[in-house]
């Protein structure tokens, strides 16, 4: 079964039986059920003891990454959309984080992003908005699904059917809002005279990453630029999944590389030897960068009084965590998932937080993870520093993460196995035992963690260590506990 419901959206691969895939059918329920939570949720009660925004028509803004399946799950979504009522505003091919400013931009009531991230090309999937442009939260994506299974819908009839209205405006607005902020020195940019080689896997980041690059006066090369959603190799930017741009940068023809997944809101770094910055150091990077400076204008504490703060998930580097003390500054953890992470970064409140997946979160800019908000404060700091790529990143702690995973089997019992886990480490005084999330396993020079998927059906297995073979092996250790329970 590849339909998978969680806080990360709905998704499945394309084709199959109706509830075992992502299909037309499935599309219409969830699209339905997303629907009537936003409706349900704009109908306040007043004095009067009528709903303030009964009469309203709502508007619903959509977009999607390259995939082949693209159309077809568009065309579902926006014809469901519509039978409910609802206006919709197409932006076509758009990266997440450009239709979560859409969904502000526009003040509309709310967002469907059609992507699947990371997954490969077989897969699709809805990433469901509220009308501040972020992801439901945990309990509001489970309403969603409530609503889903019980199937009590209500169409609109003929003359309150709603209308699609194409807008292609919102690329250049999310280029030039990026271009506003107040950390990101384009000036600077242009007189570094950056040469850059980016690989955009075939979506909708050949579209927008030109548009940016071209303001901040940056040469460029692409690597599989084309929209055709026919992606050149495994979509995940990890090392063993981009020979070709390493291979490249070893012309010596380029200061940087970068990558990014298909939505683009996942950003990877090459250093100008083809070497791997480490997607786990995009976000450490930019935060460093922002936080030095942040430290230059207040000190310490920020215009409010409070320190400095970042915050990533249990599954990224403890390199974030130095970098912020660095500065004086004060690290928070979240589970993994973004709206988990800006959950406790609005908690804390955090200047900058994110995924050590490559996720950058800049909350001057929106509370979503955005390549191109990450391209332009890195590039900022690169120029500022007038060093190399390969020379910035030996300025930070370095760690290895292991990055292993288990594929799940129907008979696969993750609860027991993570029960397990804990027990094994419940009595090490050495070791601290997080389950707020999976179970992390801390130590005084390492850390494991192993926890179920959101996106995918398989248990993901993290270790950071000093050096990536005591990383592995530490991995291992818990991997073969799981391999005996099986």
């Amino acid at each position: 079964m590849t339909l998978i419901k969680s806080i990360s959206g709905i998704r499945g691969t394309i084709g199959g039986p109706t509830g075992d895939t992502l299909n037309p059918l499935d599309i219409v329920k969830f699209t339905t059920a997303y629907a009537m939570f936003i409706r349900k949720n704009l109908s306040t009660p007043v004095k009067g003891g009528a709903a303030e925004n009964d009469n309203r028509k709502m508007n619903i803004v959509v977009g999607r990454d390259g995939r082949i399946s693209g159309p077809m799950v568009r065309d579902v979504v926006c014809g469901t959309l519509v039978g409910m009522g609802i206006d919709v505003t197409d932006i076509g091919y758009a990266s997440t984080p450009t239709t979560e400013l859409a969904v502000r931009m526009s003040g509309a009531d709310g967002g469907i992003i059609i992507t699947a991230s990371h997954n490969p090309r077989q897969w699709n999937a809805l990433k469901l908005l509220n009308g501040e442009g972020e992801f439901l939260t945990a309990a509001d994506g489970q309403a969603v699904l409530d609503m889903a299974a019980r199937e009590d819908f209500h169409y609109a009839e003929v003359d309150q059917l709603g209308h699609v209205t194409i807008d292609n405006s919102y690329d250049d607005r999310h280029v030039q809002a990026v271009l506003d902020l107040r950390l990101v020195n384009a000036e600077a940019i242009r007189k570094a005279g950056f040469r850059v080689c980016v690989d955009s896997i075939n979506s909708v980041g050949g579209l927008i990453l030109p548009k940016l690059l071209d303001k901040l006066g940056v040469s460029y090369c692409f690597l599989n630029g084309e929209v055709t959603g026919d992606f050149a190799h495994n979509p995940e930017p990890l090392e063993k999944n981009l020979k070709g741009i390493m291979d490249e940068m070893r012309t010596g023809k380029y200061d940087l590389g970068i990558v990014v997944d298909p939505d683009v809101d996942r950003l990877a770094f090459i250093s100008e030897d083809g070497s791997m910055f480490g997607e786990e150091y995009t976000l450490v990077s930019v935060a460093d960068y922002v936080l030095s400076e942040m430290r230059k204008e207040k000190g310490e504490k920020g215009s409010d009084g409070q320190p400095l703060t970042t915050v990533s998930n249990l599954s990224s580097t403890r390199a974030l965590r130095d970098v912020t003390e660095k500065y004086g500054g004060s690290y928070s953890a979240a589970a993994v998932g973004e709206v988990n992470v800006t959950t406790k970064m609005k908690e804390v409140g955090a200047v900058i937080g994110g995924e050590g997946n490559g996720g950058v979160i800049y909350p001057e800019s929106h509370y979503g993870r955005d390549a191109l908000v990450g391209i332009a404060l890195f590039l900022t700091s690169l120029a500022q520093k007038g060093c190399k790529v390969s020379e910035l990143r030996n300025t930070f702690p370095d760690y290895q993460i292991a990055k292993n995973r288990i594929d799940l089997t129907p008979e696969t019992n993750v609860d027991a196995i993570l029960v397990k886990v804990k027990e094994m480490f419940a009595k090490d005084s050495s070791a601290q035992v997080n389950d707020i999330d999976g179970v992390k396993i801390d130590f005084p020079d390492s850390w494991v963690h192993l926890r179920k998927s959101n996106t995918e059906p398989i248990i993901r297995v993290y270790s950071e260590a000093a050096t990536m073979e005591r990383a592995d092996e530490l991995g291992k250790q818990l991997m073969k506990v799981v391999y005996d329970m099986q």
